[in-house]
């Protein structure tokens, strides 16, 4: 058991609700008059839900054992998306919910999964930061256009679409920001 006092940002428990939470911010309070408290805010792994919740300073909770290994994606089918671990050659199956960014995912690219260790159920799956992607289809851009902040839709190798600046042309390889989905840069290629 642990206590309020080891609150971190990624710490999973076993809330008292039942469902397994991973904390994404807390904020500790020590108002002028009564006792001190602990703001929280959860999203569930099982059903990706934000949660808020107020613990008294000092409160004891149940953390959960969560552990975090690398997969290769090796592809889409009827029930979600179909992962290998690289070191066992297992393969598991995880529902597009659980996959952040899941439209930026190419084949053969490495993902982490997190996995509760006493179920060995899968919890989330996180593609890196930032992945570098072909563009295959924009419009071309109109002159004059090129100088002002105007941006395009571009589809990706992936099929997601996406906004770029209007001076990025088709077949280019470009940096995208999985978190927001968003375009960084351009890459060159050597």
């Amino acid at each position: 058991m642990a206590s309020t006092a080891d609150f971190r940002m990624g710490l999973c428990l076993n809330h008292s609700n039942g469902d397994l939470v991973q904390i994404i911010d807390f904020q500790h309070v020590k108002p002028g008059k009564g006792g001190a408290f602990v703001r929280t805010k959860f999203k569930s792994l099982k059903n990706g839900k934000i949660y808020e919740h107020t613990f008294n300073a000092g409160e004891k909770i149940d953390t959960a054992r969560v552990v975090t290994r690398e997969y290769q994606y090796l592809y889409k089918e009827e029930f979600g998306y179909v992962f290998m671990n690289n070191e066992t050659f297992d393969q598991v199956t995880i529902d597009e919910k659980l996959v952040t960014g899941y439209e930026y995912m190419k084949e053969g690219q490495i993902v982490l999964i997190q996995f509760h260790e006493q179920t060995e159920t899968a919890l989330s799956c996180e593609l890196p930061a930032f992945v570098n992607l072909m563009i295959t289809y924009s419009e071309p851009a109109v002159k004059g256009n090129t100088a002002t902040n105007a941006m395009k839709k571009a589809v990706l190798e992936t099929g997601a679409e996406i906004l770029v600046p209007m001076f990025v042309d088709q077949d280019e390889l470009i940096k995208i920001d999985t978190r927001e989905g968003k375009y960084v840069e351009r890459v060159k290629v050597k």
